[in-house]
């Protein structure tokens, strides 16, 4: 499926509205800007009998631009008013964190209650609402999916919601539009809508544990992970398991810096949009990610040999 990042491709009816917004918006201005040049062409013509100044001023000056702009307000008026509402009864309740630079996402797993926590990635159920309760833990982020809605602010230390609704399956790109520091610009992600048979599945499988390590390879990459103290800044469920509601598990929660990586491998894409997802970018982006994303908190890897550098590529390759 193509990425679709397009304001003028709407996919959801929120952005069909903020779609037809800009177009009224930019019709009208440009008629509004040549019947403006119309009249200063006609105001430098010389006229036998030269319109008084009181027309222009209330005719031109006042008259029309509360007649255009009243008209302008009552429209808008009543069609913002059929924009989704912001709430999370009766919808799909899913919790975004922005961080810098990636985004953390949180399900619920409606058979054990427990949470489910992804990155980069926002998969929704195809033709339902959608509700994205928002939350930044460092700098103030700007969720942004063109195609099915508009923008909102991400503020530390408070919520904020917004609703998502994909009329047709699809993958559709997202980017942050606040301004947040060094990669900033580097920090999208993927709204992946899909029938809801196949979005139950997916989640279904997000709630299991990683898959098992059943052959050399990916057990040397397994153990290159935790002999790399990776699993200070990253969990692997299934592999850097702490007892349940334990302090550990409470600081490992809250302290947790870089995205859950245990399905990292069915994911499009690693370093928030930056790299396709494979073996290759995997292994480049643990033996130095300072060189693609510079700036990021995860250090570089250059103390591994080659083959358990690939190894351990191959590992996170493997956990789908």
């Amino acid at each position: 499926m193509k990425d679709l990042q397009s304001v003028l491709h709407p996919a959801g009816a929120d952005a069909a509205i903020i779609h037809q917004f800009t177009w009224v918006l930019f019709v009208g201005g440009t008629l509004i800007f040549v019947f403006v040049m119309a009249l200063l062409a006609l105001a430098m013509r010389r006229q036998a009998r030269p319109i008084r100044p009181a027309i222009w001023i209330f005719g031109a000056g006042i008259a029309f631009p509360v007649v255009v702009l009243t008209a302008l307000l009552a429209w808008s008026t009543w069609r913002s008013a059929q924009l989704a509402p912001q709430t999370s009864h009766d919808a799909l309740t899913i919790s975004v964190t922005g961080k810098m630079w990636w985004w953390e996402v949180r399900y619920r797993d409606p058979t054990t209650n427990r949470e489910i926590i992804t990155a980069n990635e926002i998969h929704i159920p195809v033709g339902e609402s959608v509700y994205l309760g928002m939350t930044a833990s460092d700098v103030i982020h700007s969720l942004w999916v063109p195609a099915l809605a508009g923008k909102r602010d991400m503020i530390p230390g408070r919520v904020t919601g917004l609703t998502l609704r994909a009329d047709k399956p699809g993958v559709y790109r997202g980017q942050c539009a606040e301004y947040c520091g060094e990669q900033h610009a580097r920090m999208a992600f993927h709204v992946i809508a899909l029938p809801r048979a196949e979005f139950d599945a997916w989640l279904a499988r997000q709630a299991r544990p990683a898959l098992p390590a059943d052959t050399t390879v990916l057990q040397r990459g397994r153990d290159a992970f935790l002999d790399q103290q990776c699993q200070a800044c990253h969990t692997i469920r299934g592999v850097t398991d702490v007892p349940p509601f334990s302090e550990q598990a409470r600081i490992a929660d809250t302290s947790r810096l870089g995205p859950d990586l245990t399905h990292v491998g069915s994911r499009r894409e690693i370093a928030a949009g930056t790299l396709r997802n494979h073996r290759g970018t995997l292994a480049g982006w643990i033996a130095d990610p300072q060189a693609i994303k510079p700036g990021v908190f995860m250090p570089p890897s250059q103390d591994l040999d080659g083959e358990t550098l690939r190894a351990l590529a191959t590992y996170l390759e493997h956990l789908k």
